[in-house]
């Protein structure tokens, strides 16, 4: 099938998923019936509960929704065909991670922005709670695992047979990486400037996009760094200790 055909398709069937699925959601969790305000709001404190601009926040959602799919997606299609993973975006998308995240959102919102394992204590059991929290602890250390062997695989360096490195098979790899480091940098300016100087979110906007040229530019032409998938693993995995606790 030709591409731009599929693509046309997919998005289709997504604008309908969210017109249709997510209309019939929406008034069966009576979502817009009223007009009382979020815990961003009324439990503002500046660092975990944040009113955030509307295209902010679909970024956010989008991106979890998203995952690791533009990285894993390709291979995926090269090892099943693109007909099973096409099926799987749109079907597991509308009908499972779309529900489940929307779900989880409204939930928490109507419980004072609290975590999953609170809402579970407060309408089943505390036993309930322990019981979920070790699952969910489980299952994150797994998915945890599973995205930092990724990113750490796209990252590493490869050595021939004696240890040398290979800068020649190491080269995408090296860009990758370094244009992935300056992306965290833009991400934490960008919202320097949305939420520390006001910056108007169409400028704000024009600017990421700019940026994101920009670098993409800087690191197919600088891209010092060679490091061992091992290396990364341990490099990613201090990064997700530290993304994991401090204030988006």
């Amino acid at each position: 099938m030709n591409g731009l055909v599929l693509l046309i398709i997919a998005v289709a069937v997504l604008v309908c998923g969210y017109i249709f699925y997510g209309g019939w959601l929406c008034k069966q969790w009576g979502v817009g019936e009223s007009d009382e305000p979020t815990p961003a709001h009324t439990m503002e404190d500046g660092v975990d509960y944040v009113p955030a601009k509307a295209p902010v926040l679909m970024g956010h959602h989008f991106s979890s929704i998203a995952g690791a799919g533009p990285i894993t997606g390709p291979i995926n299609a090269a090892a099943f065909g693109w007909l099973p993973c096409t099926l799987w975006i749109l079907v597991g998308g509308i009908f499972f991670g779309g529900v489940h995240d929307f779900g989880s959102l409204i939930a928490s919102v109507r419980h004072g922005g609290k975590s999953i394992g609170e809402i579970i204590s407060a309408n089943m059991s505390k036993r309930a709670k322990r019981l979920f929290i070790i699952f969910a602890y489980l299952t994150l250390i797994l998915v945890v695992a599973a995205f930092a062997a990724i990113v750490a695989g796209t990252f590493g360096a490869t050595y021939d047979e004696t240890g040398a490195l290979d800068k020649a098979a190491s080269l995408s790899a090296s860009r990758v990486a370094m244009v992935s480091l300056l992306f965290i940098l833009i991400a934490i300016v960008f919202g320097f400037l949305v939420y520390r100087r006001n910056m108007p979110m169409g400028v704000s906007t024009v600017f990421g996009v700019i940026a994101i040229v920009l670098i993409i530019v800087i690191g197919m032409n600088f891209h010092p760094i060679y490091l061992s998938t091992s290396t990364w693993m341990w490099i990613v995995g201090l990064y997700i200790a530290i993304a994991s606790v401090t204030p988006v």
